[in-house]
């Protein structure tokens, strides 16, 4: 029987090295950021669903400034965070509007 030779492991440079680090690094911090934008907009969702209007209206403006803030730093795509925006403030603005039929 043959036994299984120990596969020789390359030799990581520094820049491997540092590259590991800073993917890292960043992982961290988009992770941190859409998970504050992921927060804020589930707690207008939540005003929204219980039809808070006042509540909703007091969460909007820091909502989209978390969502803004998300597009600067590089957390979100821009195309992805407009698509949340519109959406939310869609939702908000139905609240205070009179049902149409």
């Amino acid at each position: 029987m043959a036994q299984a030779t120990a596969k020789k492991q390359k030799k990581r440079k520094k820049s491997v090295l540092k590259r590991i680090r800073q993917t890292a690094r960043r992982t961290e911090v988009n992770r941190a950021n859409r998970s504050r934008v992921r927060t804020a907009i589930r707690a207008l969702r939540g005003a929204i669903t219980s039809g808070d209007a006042a509540t909703a209206k007091k969460l909007l403006p820091e909502t989209l400034g978390a969502i803004d803030r998300a597009i600067r730093i590089g957390a979100l795509k821009e195309n992805t965070a407009n698509r949340y925006k519109s959406s939310l403030a869609l939702a908000v603005n139905s609240l205070g509007a009179p049902a149409q039929s």
